[in-house]
């Protein structure tokens, strides 16, 4: 798996350069860039979601700097479902661009065009469905239909001069799924036939054995939960999960139980998909949240946002009793939906605050209230005999994912040195059916924090988890610069380190003395005392309080 930072060799006339640049590594922030003869193609512009260790940072950007001095030369961008980690990055790249085309299927173009209505961007949309097929510049496409968490989800054929490249964008194999849409195998077979040069497959799941339980699974299990509770029901799942929220709709109807959509993005996504015709909303089970707060506590459903932890989403408002639906003793709330790597301390502190109101939590752990929209390892398998790909670039998954995946690869016939594990960055040529890697850029996270994007830097995330965990110590210092003897001070305050200001006194003298003895050697420079009273502090506190807060020393000269 190559790491190393190299730059690629020039790209030749009719190669095919891939390079993922998010979605490595991670789960989220899914982006590759297609580049042949001076024109490029974008497939997919997600979003990463913040984890712990990363304080105040509401959002996780790809790094558009491949491309950011040739936006000029990009073609199009094509979705390949309507998922936050596939489209929430696209009013980030359009605002470098705003008439870059925009491809994909109908929902998924309607869930970018409400976002980017918040970001008040227009976008040059054109809209596709499974069977099409259209030229962008060099690029042959053609979409078949893959069946995923949510609907109009696609698969992309890349036909290129340098050979055809198989995109599947998230997807399984389930073969009675509720909207009767599966995954095109023949489509698959077709391509396969025609041959796979390189094919870009889900990995998400490929470290799990057999195959993806079927969503139809899950609807008796919540409709059975529901009518075990005797108050009120909180679900909570993505907010772009159009069947799982069809299903608890079907799910209370019929245990005569109304639905109150909460959260923001949650009331967008289904108004979307309702107006669509994707949502099958039974008459007079959905009411404004209003109305649901006041009628009978055994005659609501919530169905919410907040299944993952996130903090101001509103599963965690409920657990910290900062909403207005006030979870309490004999609620049952159950979390449809299963967990991201990286967000469970989140999603379990949500459960035990939940636990301690007195509600009843129902997880996928203790019940089938939620199926992954990942392929298992046996419909990898399974498409890999398909398909008989040429070369393999695992893409969407963690490390562990990735690894898998390739090793299904391998057990069904394709070559070790023709599956490529790597992280974001690696660069994949392709030409004659040949592909190589002859590159790896160091791409790095791109931070949203409030109206900020990419300002915040991993140094300053430092800053913020040392404050958050080991405090803040500032000492002021005004000394004689020729002497170095203290005329005013040192006066230190610290925050989230002691509460009693006696503590300092044994560390005071400590820092007169080491400023005399810095002047006495010669020190004249403002910084340098600054840094003698830095290191005086580190020492003491860290040898007396085995801690390393941020340490803040201004001294002037008077």
């Amino acid at each position: 798996m190559p790491t190393d930072v190299r730059e690629p060799r020039r790209l030749a006339p009719g190669t095919l350069r891939v390079l993922p640049i998010g979605g490595l590594g991670e789960i989220g922030r899914n982006m590759t860039l297609y580049e042949i003869d001076g024109h490029l193609l974008v497939v997919d512009v997600g979003v990463l979601f913040p984890e712990e260790n990363q304080p105040g940072v509401d959002l996780i950007l790809p790094d558009f700097s491949p491309l950011r001095d040739r936006l000029d030369q990009v073609e199009a961008i094509v979705l390949t479902h309507g998922h936050e980690d596939h489209i929430g990055a696209v009013p980030y790249l359009l605002k470098l661009r705003a008439d870059i085309p925009v491809i994909g299927s109908r929902l998924t173009l309607a869930l970018v065009q409400a976002k980017l209505k918040e970001h008040r961007l227009t976008a040059v949309t054109r809209e596709v469905k499974e069977g099409d097929r259209h030229a962008v510049g060099p690029f042959d496409l053609e979409f078949l239909a893959v069946n995923h968490s949510i609907p109009d989800a696609l698969a992309t054929v890349i036909r290129t001069s340098a050979g055809t490249v198989l995109h599947t964008g998230d997807f399984k194999m389930d073969q009675l799924p509720l909207d009767g849409r599966i995954t095109d195998l023949r489509g698959f077979a077709r391509v396969g036939e025609e041959g796979v040069d390189l094919f870009l497959p889900d990995s998400t799941n490929a470290d799990v054995p057999g195959f993806t339980a079927l969503e139809r699974d899950i609807g008796p299990v919540l409709e059975g939960v529901i009518a075990r509770s005797r108050k009120r029901v909180v679900v909570a799942s993505f907010s772009s999960h159009v069947h799982r929220v069809q299903q608890v709709l079907d799910a209370a109807a019929a245990n005569g139980r109304v639905v109150a959509l909460v959260g923001r993005s949650m009331v967008r996504n289904m108004t979307i998909a309702a107006d669509l015709g994707y949502l099958d909303v039974p008459a007079g089970v959905l009411v404004d949240l209003g109305e649901a707060l006041e009628l009978p506590d055994d005659r609501v459903v919530f169905m919410s946002t907040g299944s993952q932890g996130e903090p101001m989403a509103v599963l965690s408002r409920m657990a910290s009793q900062d909403h207005r639906i006030e979870v309490g003793e004999g609620d049952t709330v159950i979390l449809a939906s299963s967990l991201i790597p990286g967000n469970e301390n989140a999603v379990y502190r949500v459960i035990n605050g939940l636990m301690k109101l007195g509600a009843n939590v129902v997880h996928k752990g203790s019940a089938r209230v939620h199926v992954s929209g990942h392929a298992s390892a046996g419909e990898l398998l399974y498409c890999y005999n398909i398909l008989r790909p040429r070369n393999v670039l695992p893409v969407h998954g963690e490390t562990r994912h990735l690894v898998a995946n390739a090793a299904i690869a391998q057990s069904t016939g394709v070559a070790a040195e023709r599956t490529f594990v790597g992280e974001n960055g690696i660069v994949v040529d392709l030409r004659d059916g040949e592909a190589e890697v002859v590159g790896q850029l160091d791409l790095g996270f791109v931070y949203v924090d409030g109206s900020s994007v990419g300002e915040i830097t991993d140094a300053d995330l430092k800053d913020r988890r040392i404050l958050a965990e080991e405090g803040f110590i500032s000492i002021f210092v005004a000394i004689d610069s020729q002497t170095g003897r203290v005329i005013v001070g040192p006066e230190i305050q610290a925050r989230g380190f002691a509460e009693d200001e006696a503590v300092f006194d044994t560390v005071k003298p400590k820092i007169v003395a080491a400023l005399a003895e810095a002047a006495a050697n010669g020190t004249r420079d403002q910084h340098q005392f600054s840094q003698v009273v830095r290191r005086t502090v580190g020492r003491w506190v860290n040898t007396q309080h085995r801690r390393r807060p941020m340490i803040v020393p201004v001294v002037i000269e008077a």
